[in-house]
């Protein structure tokens, strides 16, 4: 009698804890895949905006992908621009066209189609990509400025230091480096769960609202993407001042104003980059942290996902006689 009353409690017990499995609220919690797309809100609401934005953005996009492309052709085919400076330009103008490709086409589709949704799958590679070209193009401005380091501070032994095989080397651990962390991203947001439809208050997925919008623990998500921004950031950003501080100190040792005028023109396309990037940068996550309007936030990243690859091809081909007059053969050549 006391085996029978143990096995009917048991029985109940497992009944109970089956039904609760089974139920529609933890399903939700419990299957990382339940979701199967997101809702980008973008940068407004407004139906008769849809046009006005569609029209501006896909102008943007177009110069954006025209200057960098034109950047690429004229240093690839004049033969005086096949230098470490010139070679470095052109992988930052492919990473400019990369890094629009990302986060523009999927919104002015979405603005044409009047829809908002974006898959699953389609989330994840948007972040992965966007992960990979942001991490890349803050890499490549600090190669960059190592560039210009080696040039104005040992000018003799320049051609020795910054040889094809050592520039070849640079972009290639900058790219590998980008791109571990963007899978690092990407497998961080693949774990995690969703528990009902998923509204990003942005224009692409962006890791940390997508960690804001989980149901799962996020703490430790949270910590290391801020960690790796701050190391993959602040250690670029700390190469570049001290880059330029050493440039500057040598500057300042030149006698004669032309001299200094020529050492810094070299350098001062780049450096009115580098201020366009990570100001802009930094302007959004300051944005983010001092307002509560994520429309705020949303318009400062347009910024430096939209605004900054496409200045890039005008600050370097109107500061640099070099690159206008190679576009200029190449205008004469195809007229």
């Amino acid at each position: 009698m006391i085996v029978k009353v143990i096995v009917m409690k048991i029985v109940t017990i497992t009944t109970k804890y089956h039904k609760a499995l089974c139920a529609p609220s933890t399903w939700k919690k419990s299957n990382l895949t339940g979701v199967s797309e997101f809702l980008l809100l973008g940068l407004s609401d407004d139906p008769d905006m849809q046009p006005l934005l569609f029209g501006l953005f896909l102008s943007m996009y177009l110069v954006t992908v025209l200057g960098n492309l034109l950047i690429i052709l004229a240093v690839s085919s004049n033969s005086h621009l096949h230098t470490p400076m010139y070679f470095f330009l052109s992988n930052l103008s492919l990473t400019d066209v990369s890094f629009s490709t990302t986060t523009i086409p999927k919104m002015l589709v979405n603005l044409q189609t009047h829809s908002k949704s974006i898959t699953y799958a389609g989330c994840l590679t948007q972040l992965t990509f966007f992960s990979l070209f942001a991490f890349l193009e803050s890499l490549l401005l600090t190669v960059m400025a190592y560039d210009r380091l080696v040039a104005i501070c040992h000018p003799l032994h320049y051609l020795v230091i910054m040889n094809p095989r050592f520039c070849g080397l640079l972009v290639l651990v900058s790219f590998s480096i980008s791109l571990l962390t963007s899978l690092l991203h990407y497998w961080m947001v693949s774990q995690l769960t969703f528990c009902e439809e998923v509204k990003v208050l942005h224009f692409f997925c962006d890791p940390p609202q997508l960690f804001n919008l989980s149901c799962s623990d996020t703490f430790i998500n949270n910590i290391l993407i801020y960690f790796i921004g701050a190391i993959l950031g602040g250690v670029p950003l700390s190469g570049i001042l001290y880059s330029y501080t050493r440039i500057i100190s040598s500057i300042l040792r030149v006698s004669s104003s032309g001299g200094k005028y020529k050492a810094f023109s070299t350098c001062g396309s780049h450096l009115a980059v580098v201020c366009l990037f990570y100001g802009t940068g930094l302007g959004v996550y300051l944005s983010s942290a001092v307002s509560s309007s994520h429309r705020k936030g949303v318009v400062a990243s347009v910024m430096y996902t939209v605004v900054t690859p496409m200045l890039n091809p005008f600050i370097y081909s109107l500061r640099n006689k070099d690159i206008k007059s190679a576009l200029w053969k190449i205008i004469i050549r195809r007229t």
